[in-house]
């Protein structure tokens, strides 16, 4: 088959590979080019952890990519896709899945709508809370899709409220079970939230689908975090099952303080007369204001 170039400024032509990445096409029929296809990192399971994270901004996902993140979760409001469109293009190269809400679909033909409208500004694969009816759904429309597993925020009143989930047995089968019926709806990855870490060790050895740990300890394919909480965006308490390695949350009290400070500076240069100096301001040529006040 011939290769075919779009003329977009030395991108290499498609399937060959520049600088490590990967010539795509989405499931929108856009070029592109990505650190990873879903193959690759259906690969890369059992032989290498890799990171993920969510960023929350486009600054977030551009420094995240230049950081070197394997892969990204983006969420993406139907409403208003324009936030996720902007952290596409803010890391073009990073494979990204968009996280669709859970009331979004009703039907498995909205699910896949709705898959096919975030495929369509630019995501590499879905992330769902969905049934395993619905991504089964999706996944036969060609839609890569991660499900979600464990503690499942939006669906915690059927585990107890927002805590640890599958330590006991009847809730680590369940968690289990859940798992294998994405997998068997054609998932191709599961989020595992907030269970044991030999569980999910276990799990993620009897399952082909990638397991995506978030406080399911060292036992996922990789290691998912929130951008706020690796960058430390917010103030405390903290979930327990993450790290700051960053502290701009006491950085943007100390700018927001400057804010301030610089803000009661200028009011009172305004009310002493110190401001404007004679810098600050304009002098009208020589004889005009007399010019001016003769003609009215």
């Amino acid at each position: 088959m011939a290769s075919h170039s779009t003329g977009d400024g030395g991108i290499p032509k498609r399937g060959v590979e520049k600088d490590g990445l990967k010539r795509v096409m989405s499931l929108g029929g856009a070029y592109g080019t990505r650190n990873y296809t879903v193959k690759d990192l259906r690969d890369c399971k059992g032989k290498r952890v890799l990171v993920e994270t969510l960023p929350f901004s486009p600054e977030e996902a551009m420094a995240a990519e230049e950081a070197g993140i394997d892969t990204m979760k983006v969420r993406f409001d139907p409403n208003q896709p324009e936030l996720a469109a902007s952290i596409r293009k803010a890391a073009p190269n990073t494979f990204m899945a968009f996280s669709v809400p859970l009331v979004a679909a009703a039907s498995e033909v909205e699910a896949v709508r709705l898959g096919y409208d975030a495929m369509a500004i630019g995501a590499d694969a879905i992330m769902c809370q969905w049934s395993p009816k619905f991504v089964a759904a999706a996944a036969d429309a060609g839609i890569p899709i991660q499900g979600h597993a464990g503690l499942v925020p939006r669906k915690s009143t059927w585990t107890g409220g927002l805590r640890a989930v599958g330590k006991t047995l009847d809730e680590a089968l369940w968690i289990y079970n859940e798992i294998k019926a994405l997998e068997e709806a054609g998932a191709y990855a599961v989020e595992v939230e907030v269970i044991p870490e030999q569980l999910l060790i276990e799990i993620s050895q009897r399952t082909s689908l990638l397991t995506s740990s978030i406080g399911g300890g060292r036992g996922g394919d990789l290691q998912f975090l929130f951008a706020e909480d690796i960058l430390g965006n917010n103030s405390p308490p903290y979930p327990r099952h993450s790290k700051q390695y960053r502290n701009i949350f006491k950085m943007k009290q100390e700018m927001q303080a400057e804010r301030v400070a610089g803000f009661k500076e200028f009011i009172e240069d305004v009310q002493t007369g110190s401001f404007p100096e004679q810098k600050h301001i304009i002098q009208a040529p020589e004889g005009l204001i007399d010019k001016f006040l003769s003609e009215i």
